[in-house]
């Protein structure tokens, strides 16, 4: 299976997972802005080339990404100012946003 297609499957869990916890700001895939979808196969990629990795890794991998991009720490989403409230290191992420990156884990390992 493509990363582009594993990716999709990945925002759209992630997207019903964040709306199950009150966050209705994720997009469908087919509406989601191209650096959300661009971040998505990307953490698909680094998942598939790190077939061990963890959770954690993942979340890492995904910081470094959004850090290189120009995104900082903020209180709230805001892709203009580039700020999102999970850009911390995994130990300070909530228990649902841990598991977020658990879920993303698994469903690449599921469809790799």
């Amino acid at each position: 299976m493509k990363p582009e297609t594993i990716a999709r499957v990945c925002h759209e869990a992630n997207r019903a997972w964040c709306a199950e916890h009150g966050d209705q700001s994720q997009p469908p895939w087919d509406a989601a802005p191209e650096w959300q979808r661009t971040s998505a196969i990307a953490g698909v990629e680094h998942a598939l080339a790190n077939p061990d990795g963890t959770p954690r890794d993942s979340h890492e991998s995904w910081l470094k990404h959004k850090d290189a991009d120009g995104w900082t720490y903020g209180p709230v989403k805001d892709p203009e100012a580039k700020t999102h409230p999970c850009m911390l290191p995994y130990d300070e992420l909530p228990p649902e946003q841990r598991a977020k990156d658990a879920l993303f884990t698994a469903i690449v390992r599921a469809l790799a």
